[in-house]
C-alpha cells in the first residue's frame, strides 16, 4: 500500500509541476490515439454499415473477420505490422518501422474492427422502417443509409469510445513497432503505456504507478466527455448559461 500511495503522490506532483517529460509523452499518446481512432472511424463505420445493410458474396467471411478482429491481441497485431514494415517486408520501402506512423498504423488495425463490429451490430438491430421511409421520401440509397446512421448516432459514438479505449490502453503493438524510443533525449515513439512498462523494468514502481494513474485519469476524462456527447448533455450547461445571458440582455435592452 505504501508504494501505491507514493505513486499517487508522485502522479499529483508530476501533473502539478507540468513535468516536461510526462507532458511530452502524454501529448504524443493523445496524438497517435486521436489519429488512429479517426482513421478507424473513417474505415470502420462504412465497413460496418455495408456489412449490416447489404448482402453479397463473401459477406460471411468479412463478418467473421470483423468479429474476430474485435478480440485481436495487440502483440499479435504488432508482430504482423512489424513483419510488413521491416526492411525486407512488403512495406519496408516506407521506412515507417520505429516511427510514430508505425504506431498509428498498428492502432488503426486494432481500432477499426471494434468500430466496424459495433456499427454493424447497431445497424442490424435498427428499425428497418427508418431506411424504408427515407427511400419513400425520395432519398437515394446513400441518403437512406446516412439517415439510418444519423438515427443511430448514439451507438456509433459508443463504437468510437470502444475504439479509442482499445488503442489508448494497448502496449504490445506500440512497443513492438515503435520501439519505445527517445530521440535527442526527447520522447519519439514512447507512449504512456510503453513508458510504464519501461519504469517497471527499471524497478521504479513508484514512477510506474504515477504514469499509470495519469493514463487512467486521462482515459476516464476523455471517455466521460465522449459519454456526455453521446447522451447529449455535454453542452446543456453552457447552453443554459447562454440562454440566461441572452434573456438578461434582452430585458436590459427593453428597459
Amino acid at each position: 500500500m505504501g508504494e501505491i500511495w507514493r505513486g499517487l503522490v508522485e502522479a499529483v506532483r508530476l501533473i502539478a509541476h507540468l513535468d516536461p517529460y510526462v507532458m511530452r509523452i502524454t501529448l504524443f499518446t493523445l496524438y497517435v490515439c486521436a489519429l488512429a481512432t479517426a482513421a478507424g472511424m473513417v474505415l470502420g463505420i462504412p465497413l460496418g454499415s455495408v456489412l449490416a445493410l447489404y448482402r453479397f458474396r463473401g459477406r460471411s467471411l468479412l463478418v467473421t473477420l470483423v468479429n474476430a478482429g474485435m478480440g485481436l491481441p495487440p502483440v499479435v497485431v504488432g508482430l504482423f505490422v512489424y513483419l510488413f514494415l521491416k526492411r525486407r517486408g512488403p512495406l519496408g520501402f516506407l521506412n515507417w518501422l520505429y516511427t510514430p506512423k508505425a504506431i498509428v498504423l498498428a492502432e488503426v488495425v486494432l481500432a477499426m474492427p471494434l468500430i466496424a463490429g459495433i456499427t454493424m451490430a447497431a445497424l442490424q438491430n435498427a428499425d428497418p422502417r427508418v431506411r424504408l421511409q427515407a427511400r419513400s421520401l425520395g432519398a437515394g440509397e446513400a441518403g437512406a443509409a446516412l439517415t439510418l446512421l444519423r438515427e443511430n448516432r448514439l451507438s456509433l459514438l459508443a463504437a468510437v469510445i470502444a475504439g479509442f479505449g482499445g488503442v489508448i490502453s494497448e502496449v504490445g503493438a506500440a512497443m513492438m513497432v515503435g520501439g519505445n524510443l527517445l530521440l535527442n533525449g526527447e520522447p519519439y515513439t514512447r507512449t504512456l503505456t510503453t513508458a510504464t512498462v519501461l519504469e517497471v523494468g527499471r524497478g521504479d514502481s513508484v514512477r510506474a504507478i504515477a504514469l499509470g494513474v495519469i493514463l487512467l485519469a486521462i482515459t476516464l476524462l476523455l471517455v466521460w466527455f465522449m459519454t456526455l456527447l453521446q447522451q447529449g448533455t455535454a453542452f446543456s450547461g453552457p447552453a443554459r448559461v447562454a440562454r440566461r445571458l441572452i434573456r438578461r440582455w434582452r430585458r436590459e435592452e427593453a428597459a
